[in-house]
């Protein structure tokens, strides 16, 4: 759902560009055209804070159905004294005020990655300025892509120091991404946990009117009953109801704000002095033990705080921050003073479930109240739902998240996707939670650890950007470390000592994630090391042709690898036991760049391997964590259309001669309506991560999408069809014959039809391997290998058309 109305977005950033007028002749009207520019400009951020609320808020906004139930459930009693409820209301206040506001409003809001935020974008902008990214096949002429560059001061010796530090010691890698795998499976756990306590505190309204003999049973089955709704829609995508979830959240804003209202004046309007951090200090000095421990509860006050950071890519920062401190902020302090209030004046409540969020509701409302509460956590619970979805996909991008099924549910909304096998885990993980706890006592102890902790990565992500990409002091990013790292502390400690009462859900939950996701990436390293180590030259490869009488046949072939240079050891494995391949071989590689985004313009790559008049080339084509994967005809029909490019591009700007060189030389294909202009030629030397030969890159000027439609034309007679591929070869007096005559071969091959060539690879670990090692391969890689998605389906490869080549890989 973080991405339900973000088409929105796109839509209505189309007011802020700038107008383009002609000649004015007054002042008057140079400012009314500033005016209205700027009125159409604030329109757009409203409209877009006013959309964020539904998207970001709704998991944040439903806090005050489980917060005072949650802290009064067992460790502390609600006395005449009122200290108790005036202590928790202060520290609910504090909370609020420091972690949402100040820490993301004001600090981490600004740690943005192109726009985009969360756990993998702080990871990835960290990745950019020092070298600490454990991903494979890097490649120095990424650094060109548009959104790699960044503009930010000058490093200062401090900086550089700290970034010599984490360089230098491989140990400090793994455990960055050790850090933010710990956050994204914290993330995943809340996905279980937060629906199942939004819908239970929801429903939980039901026990001011049945028995008692009844109440527990029918809640139960309740909030099963919506949580199975919730999930078995999940293929619908939330584009058809996006536009209800804002109306929804405000609605219920507005209700617990004017309820808050209601009871502050009816039953205790002195109830502000509570805010102040006396209070605090003087609950703890009262409970103790007892009041540290019931910090859990008062936590979850904060619940869906990540959420306005790792939705910044749909949304504005200012559009978040004005959402927020205008009617979010203050809808939510109304709310828990309102209770507080109420509670202040009625001592005889003894039972959590009389002390929960609709004890305070006058009678007559209480229905109307319970069906917008209810509303209200369906959509908090699926914006959690939806932030899984994306956590995984990106995890999935980088490398260390076996190969899932990722539906885009929208054509028009960039980035809203469902994930099949993550969904139905999720929804069997979310019952027997709910079944297994039946209370919010242990859902809120649960849900507040995994909450706590995503906030302790964000801190010490965001302390390390404040010195390697701000370039500030290292005193000032230790002071932020220290503030908020040690409020966060002091609550995880809380929720950490409640591991017997419901905190080991999230626990053993990240602690199975993590194994998952570090062995699947450990297994993807060791692979790519093997195939690196036993990649052979192109001269290796040339000289096997006369030996083995190697034949060429029609068609084109697709070489799928993780290399982006050099020949596969696949390749190699199944030309000496099949001595033919295509007239046309082009050796795909599809690799992610630590960037949310590649412009099309800026995704292939593409380059010649040997001598010309074998007609072998290279195709590197890079996606951002946060693009699209879709590779399906019309991406097929793209790589020819490129490799066409490519061919005239190379014979207008000289890249290469048609002399075998050992370096290939590779060229960035754009979008000819995007780079018609271009006549920069850049030149690049790059390195693979592990022992690899240099290679060098030239970006080159592409030409015109005039003469390009004058080689290739693009068919298409439908929408519905497949497009095809037609080249035509008009005698042009600039068009050599050499290059007149690959184009027509290419366009022959492609005639003929494609092949596609993938490894199918089984790995073992080597027998001096230790036990760790053979348990991690041998048996969690393997299992994880054989019961995910298979390449061929998640590349959208025709079973008919697709070549495995299987090899075993010693690692």
């Amino acid at each position: 759902m973080a991405a339900a109305l973000s088409c929105s977005y796109e839509a209505m950033k189309g007011e802020l560009q700038p107008f383009h007028i002609g000649k004015v002749n007054t002042n008057n009207s140079i400012f009314s055209f500033i005016g209205v520019l700027q009125k159409q400009s604030w329109k757009t951020v409203l409209f877009l804070a006013y959309q964020s609320l539904g998207v970001v808020y709704g998991d944040l906004s439903i806090s005050p159905l489980y917060v005072y139930k949650s802290t009064f459930a067992e460790d502390i009693q609600h006395s005449q004294s009122n200290e108790e409820i005036f202590g928790v209301l202060s520290f609910v206040f504090w909370t609020l005020t420091l972690v949402p506001l100040f820490k993301y409003v004001f600090i981490v809001l600004r740690a943005d990655d192109n726009g985009e935020g969360g756990t993998f974008a702080l990871y990835t902008l960290l990745c950019r300025h020092a070298n600490v990214s454990l991903l494979p096949n890097r490649q120095i002429v990424d650094e060109e892509v548009s959104t790699y560059k960044l503009e930010y001061p000058l490093e200062t010796k401090n900086s550089s120091r700290v970034k010599r530090i984490l360089e230098k010691h491989k140990n400090l890698h793994t455990a960055l991404l050790m850090m933010v795998l710990l956050g994204t499976c914290m993330i995943i756990g809340d996905g279980i946990l937060t629906p199942a306590l939004s819908v239970f505190s929801a429903v939980s309204g039901l026990e001011l009117a049945t028995t008692k003999d009844h109440r527990e049973h029918d809640v139960v089955l309740i909030t099963c009953v919506i949580l199975v709704c919730l999930f078995a829609l999940q293929h619908y995508g939330t584009h058809r109801l996006g536009m209800l979830f804002a109306p929804i959240i405000v609605t219920w804003l507005v209700c617990i704000s004017a309820l808050g209202l209601y009871n502050v004046i009816h039953w205790n309007p002195q109830v502000y002095q509570a805010l102040s951090p006396y209070y605090m200090y003087n609950f703890l000095r009262k409970t103790r033990k007892a009041g540290w421990m019931s910090l859990g509860g008062i936590l979850l006050c904060v619940t869906g705080s990540e959420a306005m950071f790792a939705d910044l890519g749909h949304f504005s920062q200012l559009a978040i921050k004005i959402a927020f401190t205008s009617i979010v902020y203050p809808a939510l302090i109304l709310a828990y003073m309102g209770q507080a209030a109420y509670l202040s004046k009625h001592h005889h409540i003894e039972n959590s479930y009389q002390i929960g969020f609709y004890v305070y509701v006058p009678e007559p409302l209480r229905w109307p109240v319970l069906v917008i509460a209810v509303l209200a956590s369906v959509v908090g619970s699926q914006a959690i739902i939806s932030g899984t979805f994306s956590i995984i996909n990106q995890s999935l991008a980088l490398g260390c998240f076996p190969r899932v099924k990722v539906v885009h549910t929208s054509k028009k909304i960039h980035g809203q996707i469902y994930i099949p096998e993550i969904n139905w885990i999720l929804m069997i993980l979310c019952l027997a939670v709910t079944v297994g706890f039946r209370d919010t006592k242990h859902m809120g102890n649960a849900s507040g650890l995994a909450v706590i902790t995503v906030m302790l990565v964000t801190t010490f992500l965001t302390s390390l950007v404040i010195i390697l990409c701000w370039h500030k002091n290292v005193l000032l990013a230790l002071c932020f470390l220290l503030f908020f790292g040690s409020i966060e502390a002091f609550y995880f400690s809380a929720s950490l000592i409640k591991f017997l009462e419901g905190a080991w859900v999230p626990i053993c939950l990240a602690f199975i994630f993590m194994t998952i996701m570090y062995v699947w990436h450990y297994g993807t390293i060791k692979k790519y090391e093997f195939d690196l180590l036993n990649k052979v030259s192109i001269k290796w490869l040339l000289g096997l042709v006369p030996s083995l009488g190697i034949a060429r046949v029609p068609g084109i072939g697709l070489v799928y690898t993780e290399l982006v240079t050099g020949i596969p050891a696949n390749f190699t494995h199944f030309v000496t036991n099949l001595p033919a391949f295509h007239k046309v071989l082009v050796f795909i590689c599809i690799k992610s760049v630590p960037v949310p985004y590649v412009p099309p313009e800026e995704r292939f790559l593409i380059g010649r391997v040997g001598p010309k008049e074998y007609r072998l080339y290279r195709c590197i084509v890079r996606y951002g964590y946060r693009d699209a994967h879709k590779v399906d005809d019309q991406f097929e029909d793209q790589l020819i259309f490129k490799l066409g490019e490519f061919i005239i591009s190379e014979e207008r700007n000289s890249c290469s001669s048609g002399n075998y060189s050992a370096d290939e030389k590779m060229v960035v294909i754009g979008t000819p309506l995007v780079q018609s202009g271009m006549e920069k030629s850049l030149s690049y030397e790059t390195q693979e991560s592990i022992h690899s030969t240099s290679v060098s890159y030239v970006r080159s000027p592409s030409p015109t999408i005039q003469s390009i439609q004058d080689i290739v034309e693009i068919d298409s007679l439908h929408l519905a069809r497949r497009k095809k591929v037609r080249f035509m070869l008009p005698n042009y007096p600039d068009i050599n014959s050499d290059v007149r005559d690959e184009l027509q071969e290419l366009h022959e091959a492609t005639e003929a039809g494609a092949a596609f060539i993938l490894g199918h690879s089984y790995m073992k670990a080597k027998r001096d391997s230790s036990f760790l090692k053979r348990l991690a391969i041998d048996v969690v890689y393997n299992f994880l290998r054989k019961n995910c998605r298979d390449p061929s389906v998640t590349l959208g490869i025709p079973h008919i058309s697709l070549l495995q080549v299987g090899m075993v890989y010693l690692v």
